[in-house]
């Protein structure tokens, strides 16, 4: 059976740790990335860079998946940009996670987002749409991650935890459980 085929968007630091979540995961056949029109022949890890946004509309004729391979540091305002163009041009934006993922049968991930290698997303917590679960992450039981968020390696969502949206959750930060978390939290914060 015959892998559908994806397309990268953008094709930065966070680009090289999907395509390695998606060669793990084995689903899906990637078409090319799409960055800057400058880098257009362009190659990263061995996947060429095929066209810039302006291409998009040509490329679905040929490609229906994309998954959006930029990251969220200072703002996701681009990732939030691209995840509505790309819906308004009809592409479909899978959910993506790592086989050395763990995500709970009773968990629900949105549309777009993406469970990076060895985080863990446990029983009743549910995820929004074109959200980042980076690696090694622990979203615990009945936590609501609402869209477009980033939960950054190595942190903590303790349980009963809201998330609102847009929020990017710093790296190692620590929430304690039933809170409700919004904005930028800077890596290493202790949330009580």
């Amino acid at each position: 059976m015959s892998k559908e085929k994806v397309l990268l968007i953008g094709g930065g630091g966070h680009c090289h740790s999907v395509i390695d979540v998606l060669e793990q995961e084995n689903k899906y056949k990637i078409m090319g990335i799409i960055d800057k029109p400058e880098l257009k022949g362009k190659k990263i890890l061995g996947y060429e860079v095929i066209g810039s946004d302006d291409d998009l509309q040509t490329i679905f004729q040929n490609c229906k998946n994309a998954v959006i391979t930029i990251g969220h540091i200072q703002s996701n305002k681009i990732r939030v940009q691209l995840f509505q163009k790309l819906k308004e041009i009809g592409f479909s934006l899978p959910i993506v996670i790592s086989p050395i993922a763990y995500v709970s049968k009773y968990a629900q991930i949105g549309e777009g987002s993406i469970v990076m290698h060895h985080a863990l997303v446990n029983a009743n917590a549910k995820i929004g749409v074109n959200c980042i679960i980076n690696s090694k992450a622990l979203v615990e039981h009945d936590v609501i991650i609402e869209d477009n968020c980033h939960i950054a390696t190595a942190s903590v969502v303790n349980g009963g935890v809201t998330v609102k949206v847009n929020t990017f959750y710093g790296s190692n930060a620590v929430s304690k459980q039933d809170v409700e978390i919004q904005g930028f939290v800077k890596a290493g914060s202790i949330l009580k």
